[in-house]
């Protein structure tokens, strides 16, 4: 199986390297990833300025790394740091989950979408942020998953977002496949003044309290359980788009 493996914390991150020796299992893996931090780009990509990529040598290992997105890392990886077409797309290990509306602010999930672009499955792999956490065990538990996935879904390309809490890194980890949390996230800010008197502000990223209706990604991670939620990337509203479709404009065809 060939791998494209990249991330939005960097080539130097130490959630990166723990898996690409957790893929190594399962074939040959071609890291492409951004040459600094990324996180919260998104799905931004690169039009007015030339991506410059330098080759990362660390021992036998030889990685890309881009001044770019992540989104611009899986560009680049598929049509020209891939010796062939990659079998499937890996963005991680990232450093902070990534569940919720959160998702779609994620340069790692963005990374994942632009995989699942071009027909390619994809995951997106998140650890809790800690900096003292396992992240080879993190890493292991997601490559079990990513393979056990191959192994069942269909034969048509898929989209996955997988999160990884700390609470899973001790003793047997569970699994719960659950839609993503739709509540809003990060609303706080602190008001501060700088050595000028200017006012500034610094979001606190504090999520709300997990919603108790029903089960979300926001809510099993928080009992401690690794989640994994397949996404898709059409954002029509198909369901009124039906109804639009029977509208009249006046002075419009």
């Amino acid at each position: 199986m060939r791998i494209l493996l990249t991330n939005d914390d960097g080539i130097y991150a130490p959630g990166l390297k723990a898996l690409e020796r957790a893929l190594g299992r399962l074939g040959e893996v071609t890291v492409v990833a951004p040459a600094t931090e990324q996180s919260g780009v998104g799905h931004s990509i690169t039009f007015l300025k030339p991506l410059v990529a330098k080759e990362v040598i660390d021992g036998s290992h030889v990685r890309w790394a881009v001044e770019g997105s992540p989104a611009d890392c899986v560009k680049l990886g598929i049509f020209e740091f891939c010796p062939q077409r990659p079998d499937l797309v890996v963005s991680g290990l990232n450093g902070g989950l990534n569940a919720g509306i959160n998702v779609l602010y994620s340069g790692t999930v963005a990374a994942a979408i632009e995989g699942a672009f071009f027909g390619l499955t994809s995951v997106a792999c998140s650890l809790e942020d800690d900096e003292h956490a396992d992240r080879q065990r993190a890493a292991d538990i997601c490559v079990d998953v990513i393979e056990q996935v191959l192994a069942k879904k269909g034969s048509k390309p898929q989209l996955y977002n997988l999160n990884v809490p700390s609470k899973a890194l001790l003793g047997q980890p569970r699994l719960k496949i659950v839609p993503m949390g739709l509540d809003r996230w990060g609303e706080q800010y602190e008001r501060r003044v700088d050595p000028r008197g200017r006012n500034y502000f610094w979001a606190t990223n504090e999520p709300p309290p997990p919603p108790t209706e029903h089960e979300t990604d926001v809510i099993a991670l928080s009992e401690g359980f690794v989640t994994l939620t397949p996404l898709h990337f059409d954002l029509t509203e198909r369901r009124v788009l039906g109804e639009m479709e029977k509208w009249k404009f006046k002075g419009l065809r």
